[in-house]
C-alpha cells in the first residue's frame, strides 16, 4: 500500500471533546440496556487496544472491538445534523468518543492513520453503521434511513499505539493510503470520482 507523505497532508485538526459512557440505560432492544449515552469528560483519558478507559458497549456482537475501538465524529457534520434536526447535536450525542474539528472524518481513507496528542496514533477503519439503538437515542422517525442518506456517518478506529487523549488535542494525519476508498464512498457504495 502506498501512502501518501505526512509532508503532503498538512491539516489544523483538534479533538473538541472525549465522550465516554455516563451510564448505562435501559434500551428496548433486545440487550435490555444501552452504552450510548456519551458524554464529554474532564482532562486526559488513555486509550488502549480496546477503547476509551471507562467505557464500555452494551452490545459487543455489533460494537466495540479492536477495528470499533474508538468512534470519531466530526463538528462540521454535528452541525449539519443540528440543522437538519433543529435541535443542538452535543458531543456524545450520537455515541461517539472523539469530537473532531477541521478534520474531514468522513472524507478519512480507509488504512488512514492519524497521531492524536502526543503519543495515541488511530487508523480509520470503517464507517460508523446506524441501527435501532441509535434511532431511539434520537427519538426521530424514520432515524437509520435519514441519516445514511446523509452520507456523514463518522469514522470507527483501531488504536496502533496507546495514549491519552483529552479535549484540546492535535489531530495529524500521519498517512493517508493513495488507493482509497474513503469512508464515505464505503458507506454510500459510492464512489466520488
Amino acid at each position: 500500500m502506498t501512502a501518501a507523505p505526512a509532508s503532503v497532508i498538512a491539516a489544523t485538526a483538534v479533538v473538541t471533546a472525549v465522550c465516554r459512557v455516563s451510564s448505562l440505560r435501559p434500551d428496548s432492544g433486545t440487550i435490555g440496556v444501552t452504552a450510548i449515552d456519551k458524554r464529554p469528560v474532564d482532562g486526559p483519558v488513555h486509550v488502549r487496544p480496546l477503547g476509551l478507559r471507562a467505557d464500555v458497549q452494551a452490545d459487543r456482537k455489533h460494537h466495540g472491538g479492536l477495528d470499533q475501538a474508538v468512534y470519531a465524529f466530526a463538528d462540521e457534520d454535528a452541525s449539519h445534523f443540528a440543522e437538519l434536526l433543529g435541535r443542538e447535536v452535543t458531543p456524545g450525542l450520537f455515541g461517539e468518543n472523539l469530537r473532531t474539528s477541521g478534520l474531514d472524518v468522513t472524507g478519512a481513507v480507509i488504512g488512514e492513520r492519524w497521531a492524536v496528542g502526543e503519543t495515541l496514533v488511530l487508523e480509520v477503519t470503517a464507517p460508523r453503521v446506524p441501527c435501532a439503538t441509535f434511532a431511539r437515542r434520537l427519538g426521530e422517525p424514520q432515524w437509520v434511513k435519514r441519516f445514511m442518506a446523509e452520507g456523514r456517518p463518522g469514522a470507527y478506529l483501531k488504536v496502533v499505539k496507546s495514549g491519552p487523549v483529552e479535549s484540546g488535542d492535535a489531530v495529524v494525519v500521519l498517512s493517508r493510503p493513495e488507493h482509497g476508498p474513503t469512508i464515505r464512498e464505503v458507506f454510500t457504495g459510492r464512489s466520488s470520482a
